[in-house]
């Protein structure tokens, strides 16, 4: 007869089929009325969608790449068994911990969640000795996959990028939250529901599927929750030009005075302007406006197939050029302050560069950029989707449809956060069985825009597989050899720590360019809400430094200075020298020759794909 002492015995719960560990029989009972009810659903939406799904598309030769991985960890012998040894030892001690929890009810941590990563933040995952372990097995097994892959040697330094990265989304994807059988709060939600959940989740997928007609379009977001002009992108204006490619946004005067140089905001087409104006009480625009200036913004078209042939010169000369004119016409002023945000200040940079070629210079009085690449040489993660054979498939895609469609884009952009921007979505949508939040950022991030084929293909090559358009007479538009190295506008550079589509120190090269004199700041936290970060917020905070960036990115933020707060207030401070004398504050639609074509955001800004496939709004 086995004795044991009291304090030595296994500690359990008076109920060993508690929520978070659900009985065995009720559970099969559960799963068995799920299954039933799902392949009702799921016969019905295939016979409903016959013909509908497309094939497979790999222009990565994603499996070629992984084989050859695995081919050459062979002649680095050493790396592969220090991960694997890592992987042993972390599991001896995952169990070891396992059983002293078990029989003395306390146990330490072999691992823990990176900072940042928020999918084991539910209390259930820690509570009890079963998912924490299955998370610990899990954070465990995905440091090793990702050790093993790392240490590959012999491949192409970009290939073993793309494995890497591939590599991550697998691990990723394969996290226990995203499974109903192993994720705590999906199994405690399956046994209160009776399975409800499931059952929901599933009809959610085929109507995700239908919305994609074939490709699983995971709705991020109650679109239904949000109206232009009414509840997001509230601040009041007028469109008061517009052409093939743009409409341009005066927005109405808040102060009695105003400043005599108009300002003009150029926002990437990529995405909607009115990530700037989301709500009153974090809308930049409404800021800047507050400060008295004049503020014009554009607003670019969901172009359609017959734009296919717009090119990055026609961006530039209907785009800010166009505005350009425009503004000067209604305002009166001989110069005018501009920003521009992402790809927005790459085409900035070219259309300061166009100005200085053609000895326009002087119509520009300061130029700011907001997270905008110009030297294209480290661009971060998004570098994976760039290469000769990926850039070539996709040149022929567009090449049928006449553009890039939006949701492809938007699959790249969520990519490089598919915890937060998909598996969450996955999680709350299909296994949880509920309905998207009414969140006004997630609805902005899903209102895709599709690229005109030239355009994108040009910008694809030139910038990012050339790297051409940081040298002079790299790119040619209207005529005009391109060459940044002779931009003399004082210049104000916005780039943000943690920004992982324009990473600082790539923005901070590119800020090293030019003639003129460069002011260099670093916001805390991304690409977004580094940028969007109001005064009234008081969060993150940011670098600044009295010298000209120039040389390595990291000394230059070892000698800069950490201020608390937004960035904000030091731009308007910087801005304010080259923003001219004050003056009666001028309302839209004054100008005959530029009346009121309709109010803010206007028919561009509004249309969604989802609302239309075909064609330009």
């Amino acid at each position: 007869m086995l004795h044991c002492n009291k304090s030595l015995r296994p500690i359990v719960s008076d109920n060993p089929y508690s929520s978070a560990t659900p009985d065995p029989a009720e559970l099969t009972e559960t799963m068995t009325r799920v299954i039933a009810r799902s392949q009702k659903i799921a016969a019905d939406f295939m016979t409903s969608q016959a013909g509908h799904f497309a094939g497979s598309f790999d222009p990565v030769k994603l499996g070629e790449q992984f084989l050859q991985s695995m081919t050459q960890m062979r002649f680095d012998p050493e790396a592969l068994m220090k991960a694997q040894i890592d992987f042993w030892q972390g599991s001896v001690n995952l169990w070891q911990q396992a059983m002293l929890g078990t029989v003395e009810g306390k146990k330490e941590n072999v691992i823990e969640p990176e900072k940042g990563d928020y999918r084991f933040r539910s209390d259930s995952w820690n509570d009890g000795h079963v998912f924490d372990f299955i998370k610990q097995s899990y954070l465990l097994a995905s440091r090793y996959v990702m050790a093993a892959t790392a240490s590959t040697q012999g491949i192409d330094e970009k290939k073993k990028e793309q494995i890497n990265f591939y590599t991550k989304q697998f691990v990723d994807a394969m996290a226990p939250t995203n499974f109903a059988l192993t994720n705590p709060d999906v199994l405690k939600k399956t046994m209160e529901s009776k399975g409800e959940n499931l059952v929901k989740g599933f009809q959610n997928i085929l109507d995700d599927l239908e919305r994609g007609e074939g490709r699983l379009k995971t709705r991020m977001v109650d679109t239904a929750a949000f109206t232009l002009g009414e509840n997001i992108a509230v601040s009041p204006g007028k469109v008061v030009f517009e052409n093939d490619l743009i409409q341009l946004i005066q927005y109405e005067p808040t102060t009695a005075s105003v400043s005599r140089t108009p300002l003009l905001i150029i926002p990437p087409w990529i995405n909607k302007y009115y990530i700037l104006d989301l709500q009153p009480k974090n809308s930049f625009i409404r800021w800047l406006v507050d400060q008295g200036h004049t503020v014009f913004v554009i607003s670019w078209v969901n172009p359609g197939k017959e734009l296919a042939d717009k090119g990055f010169e026609d961006y530039l000369l209907e785009g800010p050029m166009a505005a350009l004119d425009a503004m000067e016409a209604i305002t009166g002023a001989s110069e005018s302050n501009m920003i521009g945000y992402c790809l927005g200040g790459t085409l900035l940079s070219a259309t300061l560069a166009y100005l200085e070629a053609t000895k326009q210079q002087k119509r520009v009085a300061s130029a700011t950029f907001l997270t905008t690449m110009i030297d294209f040489a480290h661009p971060g993660d998004l570098g994976v989707f760039i290469d000769a054979d990926q850039i070539e498939s996709l040149e022929k895609k567009m090449e049928q449809d006449g553009y890039l469609d939006g949701g492809d884009m938007a699959t790249t952009f969520n990519m490089l956060r598919s915890n937060d921007l998909i598996w969450s979505f996955v999680i709350n949508n299909y296994l949880m069985g509920d309905e998207p939040l009414a969140f006004d950022l997630l609805y902005w991030n899903s209102d895709s825009t599709r690229m005109p084929a030239r355009m994108h293909s040009e910008y694809l090559r030139t910038m990012y597989l050339e790297n051409r358009f940081k040298d002079c007479g790299g790119m040619t538009l209207a005529g005009v050899p391109i060459d940044v190295s002779s931009i003399k506008t004082p210049t104000y550079f916005l780039s943000t720590y943690e920004d992982h589509i324009a990473p600082w120190r790539s923005t901070f090269e590119g800020a090293t360019l030019f003639k003129g004199p460069v002011r260099f700041v670093l916001s805390g936290s991304g690409h977004i809400a580094g940028v969007v970060n109001p005064p009234s917020a008081n969060k993150y905070g940011h670098w600044i430094s009295r010298e000209r960036p120039k040389g390595d990115a990291d000394e230059w933020l070892q000698k800069a200075s950490k201020k608390d707060g937004s960035w904000w207030p030091d731009w308007q401070n910087w801005v304010s020298k080259f923003s001219g004398t004050t003056m009666k504050a001028r309302k839209p639609g004054v100008k005959k020759a530029y009346p009121v074509i309709e109010a803010a955001p206007g028919r561009y800004a509004s249309k969604r794909l989802d609302e239309s496939v075909e064609g330009s709004v």
